[in-house]
């Protein structure tokens, strides 16, 4: 008589999320879209933070800066901009030998010049008054676009013309309009995943809860 064994089921399979194309399969690269990428950041420093390495990102992939972001946090201080606004001549020298950043000349200056900007916006407004600044051309408010393909991604947009015509005001550099419009990306003023993205609607969700929907 033969025996009778119950049927193997299949493991079913891992349903992997739909994200936006840009972030690849690169395990820290996905990490990044997955939890940082969009969510709305509203403190000033890091928002300092941010806009140094996108200006450290010109002409790279944001691959670069994140392999490269905890060598340059370390290298600056953890961006202190306090701290990074005191730098010298001698603290540009010691940064062009640190092989942990871009060792670029322009960005290095450019850092501690935006640094020293940030101090005087800080200084003038008090708490909150990078924050403002860099969240006055959205109205204050996540601004959402519906994107179903990576064709209608928008390499600068109104908002970021706004906010690069500003920041250089201010007399910060290395934030052109395509830098801003990443940058605002980035630190979430627009939810620009795609609309297939997982994250899209959970950024949006976050913007709501924030109270930061238009």
């Amino acid at each position: 008589m033969r025996g009778t064994f119950p049927a193997v089921r299949a493991p079913h399979a891992r349903k992997i999320p739909r994200r936006c194309w840009w972030c690849g399969s690169d395990p820290l690269y996905v990490a990044y879209h997955d939890h940082e990428w969009g969510v709305p950041l509203r403190d000033d420093r890091e928002l300092f933070v941010k806009l140094v390495l996108d200006g450290f990102q010109a002409g790279l992939s944001w691959i670069t800066i994140l392999r490269r972001r905890a060598g340059i946090l370390a290298a600056f201080d953890g961006l202190d901009p306090q701290r990074v606004a005191r730098y010298g001549a001698r603290d540009v020298a010691r940064l062009m030998c640190d092989e942990r950043i871009i060792r670029s000349g322009a960005k290095v200056r450019s850092a501690i010049a935006n640094a020293q900007a940030w101090c005087t916006v800080m200084d003038r407004g008090g708490r909150h008054a990078f924050r403002d600044l860099v969240w006055e051309p959205t109205g204050r408010v996540v601004k959402t676009r519906r994107l179903r393909s990576r064709s209608e991604l928008p390499a600068e947009s109104p908002e970021s013309r706004a906010l690069s015509k500003r920041l250089k005001q201010e007399g910060f550099s290395f934030c052109g309009p395509v830098i801003c419009h990443a940058y605002m990306q980035a630190v979430g003023c627009v939810n620009e995943h795609l609309l297939s993205c997982f994250r899209h609607a959970e950024v949006s969700a976050i913007a709501q809860g924030q109270g930061l929907r238009a």
